[in-house]
């Protein structure tokens, strides 16, 4: 979220992944520019400081040096439901450094969005019936990026046994179902926001609040700067059968690293 998100991940990322043993991270940077999408310059930089792969969202193209970025750039995954004319990809499979292969691959959510997009469900059905576990990628991850938590439930359910994990972006706060589901697909229905918490999901708190209690805007949203926590969830999973072993919120840094250390 913003350049307090981008700040630690460029300068934390790398530690992270060496304490944690971490052999493939994969970053949502949905809102890395402002909080709205991601450059091409912005993007590059968060790949430069150690993510395997970039997940988008509903802000997908708002940066409008994306749409030709994203088609030279396999590392990006745009929603598979995004529009049938979007550039990009929204799956895509990536090898960790020992060969192991993982297919990324993200959807929208329908509900409470900002338009209808096309059904989550039977986009998703489609790749990861093409990518059963344990048969060309060993590891499968599904980013839904919705607004209701119910609705991630649904995904994590409907994924179940047919992927490592399912983790939910989009709502910036972090939430504390971190489970394994019954046939092994990790799950969390939101990871939270690489960003700074003493804020209004990532914004700076006046504008925000000044709109809640008026019901008048003001000025523009605009991300809050401070430390940021870099928030998000790591998963171990099984070579043989695609499946989970374990699965852990991580905090790291900031306000939330208080309270919630990795």
């Amino acid at each position: 979220m913003g350049r307090a998100g981008r700040r630690a991940i460029s300068e934390r990322l790398a530690g992270l992944r060496a304490r944690l043993k971490a052999d493939l991270v994969v970053v949502n940077a949905e809102n890395s520019s402002g909080g709205r999408g991601a450059t091409a310059g912005h993007a590059q930089l968060l790949l430069d400081s150690g993510a395997d792969c970039l997940t988008l969202g509903d802000h997908a193209f708002d940066q409008k040096d994306m749409m030709p970025f994203i088609d030279k750039e396999p590392r990006i995954v745009r929603p598979l439901n995004f529009a049938r004319d979007a550039p990009g990809r929204g799956a895509t499979i990536i090898s960790d450094a020992r060969g192991r292969k993982a297919l990324i691959t993200q959807a929208l959510g329908q509900v409470f969005m900002s338009r209808p997009y096309d059904d989550p469900f039977s986009a998703l059905d489609g790749v990861l019936r093409a990518h059963p576990p344990g048969g060309m990628v060993q590891a499968i991850l599904v980013d839904i990026h919705a607004e209701a938590t119910s609705e991630k439930m649904a995904m994590g359910h409907y994924c179940d046994g047919r992927a490592s994990l399912v983790v939910g972006t989009h709502t910036h706060v972090p939430t504390a179902d971190a489970q394994i589901l019954p046939r092994g697909t990790a799950y969390l229905s939101d990871a939270g926001m690489c960003g700074d918490y003493d804020s209004v999901i990532g914004m700076e708190k006046t504008e925000p609040m000044r709109r809640f209690i008026t019901g008048m805007p003001r000025d523009r949203f605009t991300p809050a700067d401070g430390e940021a926590t870099l928030s998000g969830v790591l998963v171990e999973t099984d070579d043989r059968t695609g499946m989970a072993k374990a699965i852990h919120p991580v905090r790291d840094g900031g306000r939330l690293a208080q309270t919630h250390p990795a």
